[in-house]
Parts: structure tokens; C-alpha cells; sequence
């Protein structure tokens, strides 16, 4: 037996792929709130999870470690941030549906965001632009970039974190649910967007082929 290991390759997925096993729990969330009604008719086990919030959040909750799962089978391998999101999910949704209170799982974006914004701006405390572990393999960025990238994403994610506590706490848990499923995602990517000018101005790719 050969005493050097074969170091495999991490296996990467499609971008298509990977956008549905990130989005298709919270569309599964959004489907089932808004027909739950339906869902109970047609499935009558899932009357005994409640009312229609409730059926979605054992959906999402199953849709989420479905997801996991596969992502997991696919790369053998689990990224930090949406691996830490699914454990709040299971957690804060059997919360809600064992005490059959909703407010858990409303309060799962605030909790999780909140974490990950502490994470990056606490982790500069100590020096460490935690962003650069996270998207090394995407891009190539100088200690400058990351650092300004780090405390865009940290402020960014303490600011999704109010703003999800405004929404769940005056309007209804319809409005929420739409606003979870196509009022964040939109506001994501528009950030996401806005920072290309940073990641252009440190790329050093760009540095090394000029």
C-alpha cells in the first residue's frame, strides 16, 4: 500500500444547480404558505403540522435538508455559510412547530444574518478578513479588497437583519413570506452587483497579467 494518498479534486457543481439547491427550499417555503389549504386536502397528514405557516416551515425544513444532502453527495463537501442558515432552519422551525409559534421561524433571517454580520466585522477585530476564506476560489483579491469586501458584507448582513425584524414585525405573515422569498434575494444580488467595481480595482489577476 502506497504511502501517498491521492488528494482528490474537489468536485464543483453547476452554477444552475447550485442556484436551485439555494433557492428551491424558499420557493418550496413561499408555494406551500400560499396553498397550504390546498396542501392539507391533498395531503391530509399535514394538518397535523397546523396551519399553513406551519406546513411550510416542515416543508422548507424538509426542502432544506434535502438540499444539504444533495450538495453534500454531489461536492462531499458543505459550504460554511449555507450549512451554519440550514441548521437555524431545522432548529428554529421545529421550535415552531413544537410550540406552534411562528415567531421562530421569522426571527431565523434576523438570527442568521446577525451571526454572519458579527462573524466578518468581529473577525477584523483580529485582523482576519474572513470573506477570503469564504470566495478564495472565485476571486483573487489583494488584503485591501478583501478587507473593504468584509466590512460591505458585514454591515450589509446587520442591515438584512433589521430590515427582516421590520417586515415580520408589522405586516402580515403572507407579506413576510414574499418579501423573505422575492424582496431579499433581489436585494442580494443587487448588492452583490454594486461591489464588482471593488473586486475589479484589487483583482490581482489583473495585477498579473498586466
Amino acid at each position: 500500500m502506497s504511502s501517498i494518498e491521492t488528494v482528490k479534486p474537489r468536485r464543483e457543481i453547476s452554477p444552475l444547480l447550485k442556484m436551485v439547491l439555494e433557492l428551491g427550499p424558499l420557493v418550496v417555503f413561499f408555494f406551500a404558505n400560499s396553498r397550504g389549504e390546498w396542501l392539507a386536502t391533498q395531503f391530509p397528514s399535514l394538518t397535523e403540522l397546523g396551519g399553513p405557516i406551519f406546513i411550510a416551515t416542515g416543508l422548507f425544513m424538509a426542502a432544506t435538508a434535502i438540499a444539504l444532502t444533495v450538495s453534500w453527495l454531489l461536492t462531499r463537501t458543505l459550504p460554511m455559510m449555507p450549512l451554519i442558515s440550514g441548521v437555524v432552519v431545522l432548529i428554529f422551525g421545529a421550535l415552531t412547530l413544537y410550540l406552534q409559534n411562528d415567531t421562530f421561524i421569522k426571527m431565523k433571517p434576523t438570527i442568521v444574518n446577525t451571526l454572519f454580520g458579527a462573524i466578518l466585522l468581529g473577525g477584523l477585530l483580529f485582523g482576519k478578513s474572513l470573506l477570503g476564506y469564504v470566495f478564495h476560489a472565485a476571486f483573487k483579491l489583494d488584503e485591501a479588497g478583501w478587507r473593504k469586501l468584509t466590512i460591505r458584507w458585514g454591515v450589509f448582513f446587520l442591515f438584512l437583519a433589521v430590515l427582516n425584524e421590520v417586515v415580520w414585525r408589522n405586516f402580515s405573515t403572507d407579506v413576510w413570506v414574499a418579501f423573505k422569498v422575492w424582496g431579499t434575494m433581489p436585494i442580494t444580488v443587487l448588492f452583490t452587483l454594486s461591489q464588482m467595481p471593488v473586486i475589479m480595482k484589487h483583482s490581482l489577476e489583473q495585477d498579473t497579467s498586466a
